[in-house]
């Protein structure tokens, strides 16, 4: 069935040229079909078509399909706008499909960049961060959470210098360096309470008061420096340093800016409370084990320390935090435990003097 209209003043613009085309007008298969002057028909689907508000006033009506952006249909019969079930529904903009699909593409780019590519560079490109720079970003890291843990807001918080106590932390780094002494390594006490330990770019292992005041004996500090000696040396901070800024942090540290201010801010916190892959967790374990067994002290005081620390604090500690990575922590203890020779004739890493020394480190 076709419904004609009276098309008497209607008129045609393509929207090309700045002519109008005389037109017939029918409605029929739920298409407005156009006929051109030139011998054409056009097939406007009803659905589609929307009346332009700044149209021709009360003389007509000024049509537009919302596939066509620039076509335009002037119409005089007011009975064809009856025909039509959306004349006023605002026309949904073009290419909404193409768009969301960039939306969502967009979405999942960045969810690659973060998840895959940028933990992909850090891992090949910490290789070529040069020594310095690597020094340079740790130190600057370090000062930033001297800064940020200060109560006072007045200075840095303090980094404990008692001599006799530097002189016994400095006596127990070097006997788990043993003969394989690990360059520029910077072991370091902030007076603070928090229970916890922690490496940084360039060497750099901080030891809060809080952990020894929570220890019973000295090779339960010594294993705890021990596993965070195995990051230093694997340069898990680095690689997580790098994960951690992003992309431009990247690029920011491949070009120099070691101790840019951005990328410090972000990593403070993140240093701190770092959760390292399993892999990563097990081998500096398994670092810390070797060079306790060669220093004649107990791998099993690791799992010792963990242990009443948990039993004490529960898993939601500082140091439990850090230390709780893919690896179960009672799996982790087991290991420790494990590592231990039962004939070894173990020793503690320092006597009882050199032991009150380092408690008194902070005093």
């Amino acid at each position: 069935m076709s419904i004609g209209f009276d098309a008497f003043g209607s008129a045609y613009f393509d929207g090309d040229r700045p002519v109008s085309q005389e037109v017939s007008l029918h409605i029929a298969n739920q298409n407005l079909q156009i006929g051109l002057d030139d011998g054409n028909t056009l097939f406007w689907p009803v659905k589609d078509i929307r009346i332009l508000p700044d149209g021709a006033g009360k003389q007509g009506f000024m049509l537009r399909v919302t596939n066509e952006p620039l076509a335009r249909l002037f119409v005089t019969d007011p009975d064809l706008i009856a025909y039509l079930p959306n004349p006023t529904r605002r026309a949904p903009p073009k290419g909404r499909g193409r768009l969301a699909a960039w939306a969502v593409a967009a979405v999942a780019a960045v969810a690659v960049q973060i998840t895959v590519l940028v933990p992909l560079l850090a891992d090949r490109l910490a290789v070529f961060i040069p020594p310095e720079g690597e020094r340079a970003l740790g130190e600057a890291t370090f000062e930033q959470i001297r800064q940020a843990l200060d109560d006072t807001g007045l200075a840095p918080l303090p980094v404990c210098e008692n001599p006799a106590g530097v002189a016994a932390l400095e006596r127990m780094t070097a006997g788990l360096n043993g003969g394989d002494a690990i360059i520029n390594l910077s072991v370091q006490v902030l007076d603070h309470e928090m229970v916890n330990a922690f490496a940084l770019p360039g060497g750099f292992v901080v030891i809060f008061r809080g952990l020894i005041d929570q220890a019973e004996t000295p090779d339960e500090v010594a294993a705890v420096l021990a596993h965070e000696i195995g990051h230093v040396v694997s340069r898990d901070p680095t690689r997580h340093a790098l994960r951690s800024a992003g992309s431009i942090g990247v690029l920011g540290l491949l070009l120099g800016d070691f101790a840019g201010g951005a990328a410090v801010l972000f990593l403070t916190e993140r240093l701190i409370s770092a959760n390292y892959s399993q892999q990563a967790e097990t081998d500096a374990d398994a670092f810390g084990y070797t060079r306790l067994e060669a220093a004649n002290v107990s791998p099993a005081a690791l799992g010792t320390m963990f242990e009443r620390l948990r039993a004490e604090h529960g898993d939601g500690n500082a140091l439990m935090a850090h230390f709780l990575s893919h690896p179960s922590l009672s799996a982790r203890i087991e290991n420790a435990r494990a590592a231990a020779n039962e004939n070894s004739n173990y020793a503690p890493i320092l006597d009882d003097s050199a032991w009150d020394d380092l408690k008194s480190v902070c005093d």
